[in-house]
């Protein structure tokens, strides 16, 4: 039996054991699921403005070529250290978006190949790296908190040494 199948089954033979178990506690499983179910779409409607937020300033980031000139200043910087320009939006971007990281990953995957350099280093930096900001803004935002300064920084922090060692790991192995 493949992994697929398995995965197939496995899903309702969880939710029958779940519903199992609350009828031996005597819990109402209907009320239960649609109680969950008006808080998921409440959590979901408060959440919606930090969502919308966060894609409005995602595209301004990305549609101002603001990026393209910060690039252009530091190309002499990062040819010195031998870092490919290509996958610096990625990593700029990825932090604030994954989506849009993803799309940049793989338009650099379409033009290099997936088993270029760029291409591997734009893979290892994706899977290594977090939305930092989107998770922020999204998560401490829809519960009211508004000190996220430490967290920010940690998570900011996170994702530079993670490009970093990316960079390091994938020049090491694959360079």
């Amino acid at each position: 039996m493949n992994l697929v199948k398995l995965g197939n089954y496995l899903i309702p033979v969880v939710v029958l054991l779940i519903i199992l178990y609350a009828l031996k506690k005597k819990v109402n499983v209907y009320d239960s699921f649609i109680s969950g179910a008006k808080e998921g779409l409440e959590m979901s409607i408060s959440i919606f403005p930090y969502l919308v937020a966060m894609l409005f300033a995602t595209n301004i980031l990305l549609k101002s070529n603001l990026l393209d000139t910060i690039f252009e200043f530091t190309k002499p910087f990062f040819d010195l250290i031998k870092v490919p320009i290509e996958v610096l939006p990625m990593a700029i971007i990825r932090p604030i978006s994954g989506n849009a990281s993803f799309a940049v990953m793989i338009d650099l995957i379409k033009k290099f190949g997936v088993d270029s350099f760029i291409g591997r280093l734009a893979a290892t930096m994706q899977g290594s790296t977090d939305t930092t900001i989107y998770v922020l803004s999204l998560y401490f935002g829809s519960i009211g908190i508004k000190k996220i300064g430490h967290a920010m920084w940690a998570g900011l922090l996170t994702d530079l040494l993670s490009v970093i060692i990316s960079i390091i790991l994938v020049s090491v192995v694959f360079g």
